[in-house]
């Protein structure tokens, strides 16, 4: 992995690289597996691309994870 720490499992994150919000969901080689906060597929983002999101982001993401569970009956 880089120098750059890569964050928590289960922390919500900014892929700079692709401007998508993800859930880091599992750490593969040099990459950090992402997941979108509402579901769907996983993709790969390296730690260096990787940043917090501010809180105004953070809650947009969480809003948007609870919404689709309570879309899909979770």
């Amino acid at each position: 992995m880089s120098d750059k720490k890569a964050p928590a499992l289960g922390t919500l994150t900014l892929d700079t690289r692709s401007g998508r919000v993800g859930r880091v969901m599992d750490f593969r080689w040099s990459h950090v597996q992402l997941r979108p906060p509402q579901g769907g597929i996983e993709w790969d983002a390296r730690p260096e691309d990787l940043r917090p999101l501010n809180p105004r982001d953070d809650l947009s993401a969480r809003v948007a994870e609870l919404n689709a569970h309570s879309r899909s009956g979770l």
